[in-house]
């Protein structure tokens, strides 16, 4: 008779595992602005971070303003074909999408809760 085996829960999907991934690399811009937006500190409203919608992964998104926020770094001077896509499903979903510099949130936080805080207004 074999010994028992002990029992693993099973693994989280992938999107979840990447999702925990990213909540827990997170960059020193995300890390800052999701200071500023957890726990409702931000107007009230809630904001999840690493948050999958459909087959992407929002880096901060609000459901109840249908609002996400990326934070891109210097390599993104233009918009790519993927972030147009991104852009474009989202739109389709009811989301507006709200892209931001990393050296902005790093070096400028208060304009940008400022912009954030207009967009959730809206």
């Amino acid at each position: 008779m074999d010994p028992p085996r002990p029992h693993h829960p099973p693994s989280p999907p992938l999107p979840l595992r990447r999702s925990r991934l990213l909540r827990r690399d997170q960059t020193d811009a995300e890390n800052k602005l999701w200071f500023s937006l957890r726990a409702r500190r931000l107007e009230g409203v809630k904001f999840r971070r690493q948050h999958r919608v459909g087959p992407y992964i929002a880096d901060f998104c609000c459901l109840e303003c249908r609002l996400v926020v990326e934070i891109d770094g210097g390599q993104h001077a233009e918009e790519t074909e993927a972030e147009r896509e991104q852009k474009k499903f989202l739109a389709a979903k009811g989301f507006r999408v709200l892209r931001l510099w990393n050296h902005d949130v790093l070096t400028s936080i208060d304009v940008v809760l400022e912009e954030i805080r207009r967009a959730v207004s809206v």
